[in-house]
């Protein structure tokens, strides 16, 4: 019986995403987080008497900015060494060979796989072959696991992969391969990377994807960390999740409907954040707050939203023993009207809603507006445009939300005046 610890996608020394925007945010924290989470890694593997470490890519973020990230990693590979426990490294998108202009000479535990053909390593005190092929350019396309070579029987085989798999959203189509394929390669369990939420793909064979060690940004929410697995007489015996990142991300969102007053915004807002904390076992937590749907203090919310950030993020300061911080906060309110009721109404007030209801959902009239934005979309900085919060109106999501929020505007507008009458 032996144990190995399966991880991908530290990014170390990757920025934390969306913590740097106001006074008191965790910077040191935030910065040192994947550091952190490696180091616990590290100390899991120890604990464990693990056999050997799997890191399936993106062990780094990219070029260096200096030194001190390669050796980071360096001195907690020593530690791994002191312990007689190998680590198995293939390259991935961000740490492609291309990539590493400031490579350092890793421990002797340490081994890299090759990134121009598949390549095994073999084991013999534990029965073991690793076969495992890194990327040897950013963007690698070709499938790299069709050229994996077959099970030898006898051995307990694992492969190592960077991959897309068959397509995960939010991820590009790196080496892409497809379940199958893996499959009919023989080998017992593969050790997969490139997609930063954990997925059982397999158990027959096994196919994982652990996920990232720490999320970096409010689209990876939730644990994050590594799998150890246990195998007994050539099988897997268990697959077991643990958990080593420092910091977790969540979103709240909070629905304000059947709220009357200011208060009762922030008694919704505090229960929320509490229940966030209350799930992250102690860590300390980043929370993107949502606040949606209709409210009677709607008006006084829109007229000052800044003031209302300032007071939610004084609430996460004092909800939980851990620490709370409010990445960002997001209103989407509006006025309790009943729009369904005036709409159905059989004067000019109901056709009209129905009539504009139907436009803004018809896909000729988003095209239309996206059109008619062209020349907006050309004056705007390209900062602007991209990223975490991108504002560019030709993308879909984008749209759709400013023909949302201009349907309930207009809507609501036109609903009050014609309930009065």
């Amino acid at each position: 019986m032996f144990r190995f610890l399966h991880a991908a996608d530290v990014h170390l020394d990757s920025p934390l995403i969306g913590l740097d925007r106001y006074e008191s945010a965790p910077v040191d924290a935030v910065r040192g987080a994947t550091r952190r989470a490696l180091e616990r890694l590290v100390g899991l593997a120890i604990d464990e008497e693990v056999a050997f470490v799997l890191l399936a890519g993106d062990l780094y973020d990219g070029d260096w900015k200096d030194y001190r990230t390669g050796l980071f990693f360096v001195e907690q590979m020593a530690k791994l060494r002191e312990a007689s426990i190998r680590v198995f490294v293939v390259a991935g998108n961000h740490d492609a060979a291309s990539q590493l202009t400031k490579n350092l000479r890793s421990p002797e535990n340490v081994r890299f796989f090759s990134t121009k053909k598949p390549e095994t390593r073999l084991l013999e005190a534990f029965g073991v072959a690793i076969h495992g092929q890194g990327f040897a350019s950013r963007a690698v396309t070709e499938d790299l696991a069709a050229a994996y070579p077959g099970a030898d029987p006898g051995l307990f085989h694992i492969g190592l992969l960077h991959t897309s798999l068959d397509g995960r959203e939010g991820h590009a189509a790196y080496a892409p391969t497809s379940a199958q394929i893996l499959a009919q390669k023989g080998y017992q369990y593969w050790a997969l990377g490139h997609v930063h939420q954990r997925e059982v793909v397999s158990r027959d064979p096994w196919m994982v994807f652990p996920g990232n060690v720490q999320g970096r940004h409010a689209r990876e929410v939730g644990p994050k960390g590594c799998t150890l697995v246990t195998v007994e007489n050539g099988a897997v015996a268990g697959v077991e999740e643990r958990h080593v990142d420092v910091l977790r991300w969540a979103v709240c969102r909070v629905d304000l409907d059947g709220t009357t007053t200011t208060d009762d915004v922030l008694d919704r807002v505090a229960r929320s954040l509490t229940a966030a904390a209350d799930r992250t076992d102690g860590r300390a937590v980043a929370v993107r707050v949502e606040v949606t749907g209709p409210a009677a203090c709607h008006d006084e919310i829109a007229a000052n939203p800044d003031h209302w950030v300032q007071e939610i993020r004084a609430l996460a300061a004092g909800v939980s023993s851990a620490d709370v911080w409010v990445e960002k906060v997001r209103f989407a309110t509006d006025r309790p009207i009943d729009l369904a009721a005036l709409a159905a109404r059989d004067d000019a007030l109901g056709s009209f809603l129905q009539e504009f209801a139907a436009a803004a959902d018809s896909p000729e009239e988003t095209a239309a507006l996206r059109d008619a934005l062209a020349d907006i979309r050309g004056k705007l900085p390209s900062e602007l445009l991209a990223g975490e919060d991108a504002v560019d109106p030709h993308a879909p999501e984008i749209l759709a939300r400013l023909v949302c929020e201009a349907r309930e505007l207009l809507l609501a507008r036109i609903a009050r005046e014609g309930a009065t009458r």
